[in-house]
């Protein structure tokens, strides 16, 4: 059954650097890569002979011999990464064919990080990061209810689109079995593969908070180091990611804490914290564009001091502070904090957003409160 192609927000970015490189594109498991991908290829189907899947045992063979179908002018190539020599044969490929075959490469894991060796492709590529779908890639105008269903069955195409939690709950299971005991057993040298699932069901309860790794290693009966390392996989293949506090001189700033978030944010049960991690991978997706797209430093941080003032989210770019945002799940009253970070701080603007409907700001205290999707087509996130 071939699957529905749908444009995402990369496309055109995508279509325009293989005119000139490599382009590899990574993102969480089952975000849409393959898809993305077949979307370049005239029907959109695995079947084409241009796409080349490592899984797939015929394929593998053909690729360690050095065969591509050269008379494609665009090859795909997927999960070539769980090759330990992935990069030397890239490099062969393209060296050769670079004047005739574009290529594309899609992967699970961060291409860009698994480096096993064997000669660079600095210069060779450019890479993208795909994240799960926000409010502008489902409608043209989002709404209220578009930011609930969202919430709801997070951004995976599969169960968003299906609008089902029986589909959501079976895939939630599905997924997170296959990160495990797929990409990081094929990945990673991890005999206690067990325990990096009893981390993974931590997590949730996690978000928001400052996280705790002496915490995590006292409950999972592991040393400090092994936590860390275990936390540092999961960012690489997608299931997490972490955030660093935005230091302002002029405030006592935290210094070492981190919060963190998953990619699926409907695995958050807390009703609160599940919108927190929503914005904060709608703003991780807006970083990751930028840099992507553009070229820019861009960084995702949150802003918290030793009197445990907080505002959930800072966006830098070129390292200055461009905007901030807070997260209520209700019309509520400006956080305070807003107003005193204001004005010991270089941050230009601060939004608190929230899923009611009351739009308005205060010209004086430049706090501007409004729902989410709203401040989405403001900023015009991708």
């Amino acid at each position: 059954m071939e699957q529905k192609i749908i444009p995402r927000y990369l496309t055109k970015y995508v279509q325009e650097d293989l005119n000139n490189k490599m382009v590899f594109v990574g993102g969480p498991r089952q975000v849409g890569k393959t898809t993305f991908a077949l979307g370049f290829l005239e029907g959109g189907s695995e079947r084409h002979p241009a796409y080349l899947n490592w899984d797939n045992t015929k394929t593998r063979e053909s690729l360690i011999r050095g065969e591509i179908p050269a008379q494609q002018k665009l090859v795909i190539l997927d999960e070539i990464h769980k090759f330990a020599r992935w990069r030397n044969l890239l490099k062969g490929f393209y060296d050769t064919y670079k004047s005739s075959v574009s290529f594309l490469i899609t992967g699970s894991a961060r291409l860009d990080l698994y480096r096993r060796g064997g000669d660079s492709l600095q210069g060779r590529y450019h890479y993208y990061r795909l994240h799960p779908f926000s409010p502008a890639e489902i409608s043209s105008s989002p709404n209220a209810h578009d930011i609930e269903m969202l919430l709801k069955y997070g951004g995976f195409p599969e169960p968003l689109l299906r609008h089902d939690e029986r589909t959501w709950r079976r895939w939630q299971r599905e997924r997170l079995s296959r990160v495990v005991y797929d990409d990081i057993r094929d990945l990673e040298n991890i005999r206690e593969i067990s325990l990096i699932e009893l981390l993974i069901g931590e997590l949730p309860s996690r978000v928001g908070s400052p996280l705790s790794v002496r915490n995590l290693k006292e409950q999972l009966s592991v040393a400090h180091d092994t936590v860390e390392r275990w936390l540092s996989i999961l960012d690489r293949v997608y299931i997490c990611f972490r955030i660093s506090p935005f230091g302002a001189p002029r405030i006592r700033a935290v210094r070492k804490e981190q919060k963190l978030y998953l990619y699926d944010w409907s695995q958050v049960p807390d009703g609160g914290k599940r919108f927190e991690n929503f914005v904060a991978c709608q703003l991780l997706k807006y970083c990751n564009f930028i840099e992507d797209t553009q070229g820019y430093t861009m960084e995702l941080r949150f802003l918290r001091d030793t009197d445990k003032r907080e505002i959930d989210f800072v966006v830098l770019k070129e390292h200055s502070p461009i905007f901030a945002v807070e997260c209520k799940t209700g019309e509520r009253l400006v956080n305070s904090a807003a107003y005193y970070f204001r004005e010991r701080t270089s941050i230009p603007a601060f939004y608190q957003v929230h899923l009611g409907k009351k739009d308005h700001g205060n010209a004086e205290s430049s706090v501007r409160v409004l729902p989410y999707h709203i401040f989405c087509k403001e900023l015009d996130l991708p």
